[in-house]
């Protein structure tokens, strides 16, 4: 099924909505038209308190979930209104939702989006949920791009990783001939992303900036490596319930200078997608970097020293942008289910076969 999609992404991150017009007529996906929505502070403030139990969350969260769907068409009608295309011209919408819990142990996962109102205020088809079935066939739900890694980036001659790094770390294993496989790592930019809140009152640490002033605290780092997370072997899958501001004071004595501790997250995330890399991946002779994460020239720079002898480079490299590659994957993957093909991948995600992901909604 070629044509126009359009693929919208919001992350663990909560720093906005990204969305693409992907032709996926040939080969590598081509994105005809992007655009990046920032989050309204009170919607994000929002999304991030739905994240743990509270007063009245039902209907706070069907409530927010409207709210987040009128800012998705709101980025659809500019990405169209950008490119020049009319409604009509788009075959669907792939929509992710935002990700307010991920319990695959106990059987669900909920991103909010609704997908009937979506369909109403685009007047074009709208495929959402995509994780549900791939849990309810005994699997984590997540990642789910490593599907998408798979069809655009793998090569019959080199052995490669795709590292994603958003709220959460992922990456995937390409190996020439050999089977994919791909998993949360750990955190990514979410602790670093709180802790610069608290303590600069930036939403995130632009570059790195903060972190290079710190000292990595050597003792916290073997503290907060010692989760039992990092010892579990895939497949496997994360989110903000597990690694959050309440798990990481934690470790803290209170005596730790801030950029101390900003410091200390950075090599936290650095250091857990190398030691990934190295045990599961260590044939891998060329890293490639994609998500929110590749703009900290700090992360990048520590990333590049703990994995010497690989070449590192984003994604942009092999022709895709680092910053389109998640909303690029859910247009792929809404076009994966209108076409009845399946979207996961059984040894990422450790569900008991492939199946087609997402739910439809007719405009």
């Amino acid at each position: 099924m070629p044509g126009l999609f359009i693929g919208l992404m919001s992350g663990t991150s909560l720093d906005g909505i990204d969305a693409v017009l992907a032709d996926l007529d040939y080969g590598i996906p081509r994105v005809a038209a992007s655009h990046h929505q920032p989050f309204d502070p009170a919607l994000r403030g929002e999304l991030l308190a739905l994240n743990q139990p509270g007063m009245d969350e039902l209907a706070r969260a069907a409530l927010a979930a409207n709210t987040l769907t009128r800012a998705y068409a709101g980025s659809v009608h500019a990405l169209l209104e950008l490119s020049s295309v009319k409604p009509a011209s788009i075959r669907a919408i792939g929509c992710h939702g935002q990700t307010v819990r991920h319990q695959p142990a106990a059987g669900y996962t909920i991103q909010l989006v609704n997908g009937a109102l979506l369909a109403e205020l685009t007047g074009i088809d709208v495929v959402c949920d995509f994780r549900s079935r791939d849990i309810a066939a005994g699997g984590h739900g997540a990642p789910l791009v490593p599907a998408f890694h798979h069809a655009v980036f793998s090569s019959p001659d080199t052995d490669r990783v795709i590292v994603n790094i958003g709220g959460i770390a992922n990456l995937t294993w390409l190996p020439r001939g050999g089977m994919v496989t791909g998993f949360d790592c750990g955190p990514g930019n979410v602790l670093l992303d709180a802790w610069s809140a608290r303590h600069i009152g930036q939403p995130f640490d632009a570059g790195g900036a903060w972190a290079v002033n710190g000292r990595m605290l050597s003792g916290l780092l073997a503290r907060l490596s010692g989760h039992e997370y990092f010892g579990r072997a895939p497949p496997k899958s994360t989110g903000r319930e597990t690694f959050n501001l309440e798990w990481l004071e934690q470790h803290l004595s209170g005596a730790e200078r801030p950029v101390d501790v900003q410091a200390t997250l950075l090599e936290l995330t650095a250091h857990s997608i190398s030691e990934a890399l190295r045990k599961y991946c260590a044939e891998a002779t060329e890293v490639y970097v994609c998500g929110g994460g590749m703009r900290n020239a700090a992360l990048m720079n520590r990333l590049s020293t703990q994995l010497a002898g690989r070449a590192v480079a984003t994604t942009g490299t092999l022709g895709v942008n680092a910053e389109q590659v998640e909303a690029l994957a859910f247009a792929w993957l809404a076009q994966r289910c209108l076409s009845h093909r399946p979207g996961n991948l059984p040894p990422v995600t450790g569900a008991r076969g492939t199946r087609v992901l997402g739910a439809v909604y007719r405009a």
